[in-house]
């Protein structure tokens, strides 16, 4: 350790983040600040601030670019182990549960009240996602389910699994959702005609299949919204 450089706890106390938070409250940190918290205490050479602006900058400072980091990408930063990074990226999971908790209590009256719900639980994704939104006849989401990870085809998104999973629980509403990676929402041909197929189907059970929406970085898209249904 430098002879010029303090620790953590050589610190004014108002400085320090775990007690500067105490004192002035949570929104008074800095991200780098409240990711110190999670991570502790620091190593022989960097302090826990120093090591959480260490995590920020390989993210550029982004935390939607955080929130994709997977334990094993938060490992590769120097200071952060196994139960450093288990801390934080259960932190980070909490974080897209509450959001999609709080949307989940809204009752779906267009795309802007799921698409919150949906890119809490998509966005962070590094592949792509097939999942479903399961409502029922006031319109309120009461499941939801990943059906399959890595692409969408006919193969891998199964409307057998799809619409057993609608009868198990008696779901008279669909949403389909999935997520690209790579930004672009604009849907592909793959994506429409899987829909259409779906929205076929749905007729058989009376069940309506209300939209199907593409979440990323950048956004949402709706097919009821763009009047692909």
């Amino acid at each position: 350790m430098q002879a010029n450089r303090k620790s953590i706890k050589e610190w004014a106390e108002d400085e320090r983040p775990r007690e500067k938070l105490l004192l002035k409250g949570t929104e008074s940190l800095s991200n780098s600040e409240l990711i110190a918290i999670l991570i502790g205490s620091g190593t022989q050479h960097q302090s826990a601030l120093e090591v959480a602006q260490s995590l920020l900058s390989r993210c550029k400072n982004n935390l939607s670019d955080l929130g994709k980091l997977n334990v094993s990408d938060l490992m590769d930063i120097k200071g952060i182990g196994p139960a450093r990074a288990v801390t934080i990226a259960a932190a980070l999971e909490l974080g897209r549960r509450r959001q999609a908790g709080v949307a989940q209590k809204t009752i779906v009256k267009n795309s802007s009240d799921v698409a919150g719900f949906l890119q809490a639980h998509l966005k962070d994704r590094t592949r792509e996602v097939f999942a479903v939104v399961y409502l029922n006849r006031s319109n309120k989401i009461i499941h939801w389910e990943t059906i399959s990870e890595g692409g969408i085809t006919g193969t891998v998104a199964d409307p057998r699994v799809i619409f057993k999973k609608a009868l198990i629980h008696n779901a008279v509403h669909l949403i389909l959702c999935h997520n690209h990676p790579s930004g672009n929402l604009n849907p592909s041909q793959a994506d429409k005609l899987l829909t259409q197929k779906i929205k076929e189907a749905a007729k058989l059970f009376d069940i309506q299949l209300l939209d199907h929406i593409i979440v990323s970085d950048e956004g949402f898209l709706s097919f009821a919204d763009e009047g692909f249904l």
